[in-house]
Formats: structure tokens, C-alpha cells, sequence
């Protein structure tokens, strides 16, 4: 049986500055991937929580339709697509799972199944499809993955989740790293089996 990847989609394999231009054209703004210093955006605009959401809300499609993959990840994730079970996870709404469907499809990105939550709670998707190692961006879904499922959870490095994290939650700065990690896992569990 193939080894089973739970990856996320947005800030891990899109890039994390794919809203960025949306928010300085919609409020005039100059913000950078450096100025995003925690996960929600809303407080880098003066406006409300509310009326941010509703700007999202109509927004998203075309943010998740034009969003250019982050650095490397096709490369990594060509290179894993006969090797493994790739089960993309995400927190965009289930409606959004055509228009999702399309974007990999573009992006000539194969996958084993996508499952779009509606929420950040990952950890029952985790669970359900049975996944060995799980690929995020968001600090707190990276920590509460791994302690609930007992698995390693790669975390790729914004500046927005550079909290302190536990053993077993693995920070890499790009798909390169990520993809040398896991070939040294690999190579580590055949030692020990051996």
C-alpha cells in the first residue's frame, strides 16, 4: 500500500501571496507577505471582520482560479504523483470543488482525491482518509494534527506562522525541503525496520 499524503491547498501549494494583489488593488494598499504577520487578514484592512468576509466571499473564485502555485511544488508533487496517494485537504467550501477540480487540472497537478471542508478543522479529514504525513501552512492546524493524529506535519514557513513548534511538526521553507525531508523519513523508517 502506497504511503498516503494529506496536503493542503492554499499558502502550501498555491503561493502564499496569491491574495496579496486582490487586497491592495481592492483597498489601496502596499502590503507584502512580510506585513502578514498572523493567519486572518482582516485586521490589515480598515475595515470590519464582516465586511471583510463579504469582500472575500465575492472575491474567492477568482482568487482561487488565478492562484500561481508556490515555488517548486510541481516539480515536488509530479515527482511524487506515482510514488504516493496525494489527498489534497482544504478549508475552501465544498462548492468551490469544481472550480478546484479545474485550477489542478491547469496546473497539470494529478491527484488521488480532493476533500474541501468549509472549515480549518482538518484533523477528522485526517483521520478519515487515513493520511502518514500531512503538509500545512497554518501553525495552529500544523500542532493540532500532529497531536491528535500522531503524524508528522510539514510546515512550510510564512511569517505568519513562526510560533514556536513541538517535536514531530517539521519547518521547511520551500517544496525542495519538504520533499528532502521526506525522503529522509523514508530512509530513516527503512533503517529502523532493517
Amino acid at each position: 500500500m502506497k504511503t498516503r499524503f494529506g496536503i493542503d491547498i492554499d499558502g502550501t501549494v498555491t503561493c502564499p501571496t496569491a491574495i496579496l494583489p486582490y487586497i491592495n488593488k481592492a483597498f489601496g494598499l502596499n502590503i507584502t507577505l512580510d506585513d502578514v504577520i498572523q493567519y486572518e487578514l482582516d485586521p490589515l484592512v480598515d475595515i470590519t471582520k464582516e465586511e471583510f468576509a463579504q469582500w472575500y466571499l465575492q472575491n474567492e473564485q477568482t482568487i482561487y482560479a488565478e492562484s500561481p502555485l508556490a515555488e517548486g511544488a510541481k516539480n515536488v508533487l509530479k515527482s511524487w504523483e506515482n510514488k504516493y496517494e496525494l489527498y489534497f485537504i482544504s478549508a475552501r467550501d465544498p462548492y468551490l470543488l469544481p472550480l478546484t477540480k479545474d485550477w489542478f487540472l491547469q496546473q497539470e497537478l494529478r491527484f488521488d482525491h480532493i476533500h474541501l471542508l468549509g472549515s480549518h478543522n482538518k484533523i477528522a479529514a485526517a483521520k478519515q482518509f487515513n493520511v502518514d504525513v500531512f503538509f500545512e501552512d497554518k501553525h495552529d492546524n500544523a500542532v493540532m494534527i500532529h497531536k491528535e493524529c500522531g503524524i508528522p506535519v510539514v510546515l512550510f514557513d510564512t511569517p505568519y506562522n513562526r510560533e514556536p513548534i513541538p517535536n514531530g511538526v517539521i519547518r521547511v521553507q520551500n517544496w525542495e525541503e519538504a520533499a528532502e525531508w521526506i525522503d529522509h523519513w523514508f530512509d530513516t523508517a527503512k533503517a529502523l525496520q532493517g
